[in-house]
């Protein structure tokens, strides 16, 4: 017991100098096994020194395998860790290596061992910045039904463009399908424009013109839904919101209007008329 323990506190402690130093080295370990299936994917670095790479990609995943299994006999709650964020992410690292003995492409699914970087944050005493990942996050789910709602107008764009292209082009354009001419104005609206379809009449060049100009404007609007949120989110504390003009706190999450001042304390939101 006393040997699991102390397993325990280097394992899953950062705060003693062995707990550590044992997170250090395990963060450079995993950096060199990433590197190395990355240059594993350079052809000329492959014909040459392969066999040296797969060797290291096999020994740090058997390095990962018993720092697997340590984890789990020192753990005081097992299944609590295996079932964890980082207990899956810990052996999903560890599976994909020993499958390089068979085949080669899930080797590269190595490179999930970069999530367990994450432990970063135990070293250095991030997690105090996780506070304002929980603010950002707070944001984006109070959105998320304008996002929906914003997200569904889009695609209903895109499907009548695409049929209109398909219908205004056709086959011998390149626009063969509805599908095809639908991933065309996927990509005109974001403004990525590959080239590799374009429109050859005057009406389809006039429509994608329209789908161009429309796509600067459709960008800013989730940033705007998102910017809202955040300022909302900005004025509201562990008890509720905060008027911006009294300073009343409000523990009401659809309260829209201050219920000491009437300072409308939600911008952008409207009461539903039933």
């Amino acid at each position: 017991m006393e040997i699991k323990k102390k397993l325990y506190i280097i394992i899953f402690e950062s705060d003693t100098k062995a707990g550590k130093a044992f997170d250090v080295v395990l963060l450079w370990a995993i950096l060199i096994s990433i590197a190395a299936v990355m240059l594993e994917s350079v052809e000329s670095i492959e014909k040459t020194a392969g066999s040296y790479l797969r060797a290291v990609e096999l020994m740090f995943s058997a390095v990962f395998l018993i720092e697997y299994i340590l984890r789990i006999y020192s753990s005081e709650k097992r299944f609590g860790y295996i079932f964890s964020f980082f207990g899956i992410i810990d052996f999903l690292s560890v599976i994909p290596g020993f499958f390089s003995l068979t085949a080669a492409r899930p080797r590269f699914l190595i490179v999930v061992r970069s999530l367990r970087m994450l432990r970063v944050f135990r070293i250095f005493k991030l997690g105090r910045y996780m506070k304002e990942g929980v603010f950002l996050l707070k944001a984006l789910k109070a959105s998320r039904y304008k996002i929906t709602i914003f997200l569904g107008a889009v695609c209903t764009i895109l499907i009548i463009v695409g049929t209109l292209m398909y219908l205004i082009e056709g086959a011998e354009n390149g626009y063969t399908s509805i599908p095809r001419s639908i991933y065309w104005a996927v990509v005109t609206l974001t403004t990525v424009g590959y080239g590799d379809i374009a429109p050859r009449t005057i009406t389809g060049q006039t429509l994608a013109s329209f789908i161009m100009i429309l796509g600067y404007a459709i960008i800013a609007v989730p940033t705007g839904i998102i910017t809202a949120e955040l300022s909302v989110s900005r004025d509201t504390d562990n008890k509720g919101i905060k008027c911006r003009k009294c300073s009343y706190i409000t523990d009401d999450e659809e309260a829209i209007y201050c219920k000491k001042c009437g300072f409308k304390i939600r911008p952008g939101f409207k009461k539903m008329v039933k």
